[in-house]
C-alpha cells in the first residue's frame, strides 16, 4: 500500500461545526454566529479548492509560500468581504483601508467611512493571544486565529499541515486595553499597538468559536 501523500493530505480541509461555536456570544451590528459560522467555511472551501488545484501543477500551498503576514492578512480580507454575503445587517467598509472594516449597513453614506467606532474590525492571526493592530482605540474587534503552515516551515522540517480554524473570540476594546508599541527612532517597524490582558480576557469571555481539542 503507496503512503499517502502528505502536501496533498494537507490541501483536504475539514468544515467547522455547527456544535463548536457559542450560541451565548454577544455580537453586535446584527450578526449571528450562523452568518461567521458559512463565512468560515466558504473559507475553507477557497483554500482547500486552490491548494488542490496548486498540487495538481506541483506547486506549494498558499500558506506555504506567501509571508506569514500576507496570508494573515488574506484571510482576514476573505472573512470581512464575505460575512455581508450572508448577513444582510453588515456590510463591508468601502473606504480604502477605512476603519472599522465592517459597518451597519445603511448608517454610512454608502456604507463608506475613514474612521469611527461603529462596527467590526476583523483580523485574522497565527497567534493565541496579543493581537495587534496600528492604535489603541475603541474598537469591537474580532479575530480569527487558525492553525497553519508557513513560509518558514519548510526551512525548519515542519512536516505540511491542513489549515484549521482554531477558534473565533470579539468584544468591546477601550483604549486602555491596548499597549501602544511605538518605536525607536531608528527603528523601520510599523507602529503597532497590542492587545493587553484586560482586552484578551474581555475577548475570551465572549468567545464565538472554539476547535475540538
Amino acid at each position: 500500500m503507496s503512503k499517502a501523500d502528505p502536501e496533498k493530505v494537507a490541501c483536504t480541509l475539514t468544515p467547522v461545526s455547527a456544535e463548536h461555536f457559542n450560541r451565548a456570544a454577544d455580537i453586535p451590528c446584527g450578526l449571528a454566529i450562523e452568518h461567521i459560522h458559512v463565512a468560515m467555511n466558504k473559507y475553507l472551501d477557497f483554500l482547500g479548492f486552490v491548494n488542490a488545484q496548486l498540487h495538481t501543477k506541483q506547486m506549494p500551498r498558499l500558506e506555504s509560500f506567501l509571508m506569514p503576514a500576507n496570508f494573515s492578512s488574506m484571510v482576514g480580507e476573505f472573512m470581512t468581504a464575505t460575512i455581508p454575503n450572508h448577513c444582510k445587517t453588515i456590510a463591508k467598509n468601502r473606504y480604502h483601508n477605512g476603519h472599522p472594516d465592517l459597518l451597519p449597513k445603511g448608517r454610512f453614506p454608502g456604507d463608506s467611512i475613514h474612521h469611527g467606532t461603529e462596527g467590526i474590525e476583523v483580523k485574522a492571526s497565527r497567534h493565541q493571544s496579543g493581537w495587534q493592530g496600528h492604535n489603541p482605540e475603541d474598537v469591537w474587534l474580532m479575530v480569527f486565529v487558525f492553525d497553519a503552515n508557513s513560509s518558514r516551515d519548510a526551512a525548519e522540517g515542519v512536516s505540511p499541515k491542513p489549515f484549521r480554524f482554531v477558534k473565533v473570540v470579539g468584544a468591546q476594546l477601550a483604549k486602555a486595553d491596548w499597549n501602544f508599541s511605538g518605536r525607536s527612532k531608528t527603528s523601520r517597524r510599523t507602529i503597532t499597538a497590542s492587545v493587553t490582558r484586560t482586552g484578551f480576557a474581555k475577548m475570551e469571555a465572549n468567545w464565538i468559536y472554539r476547535a475540538p481539542a
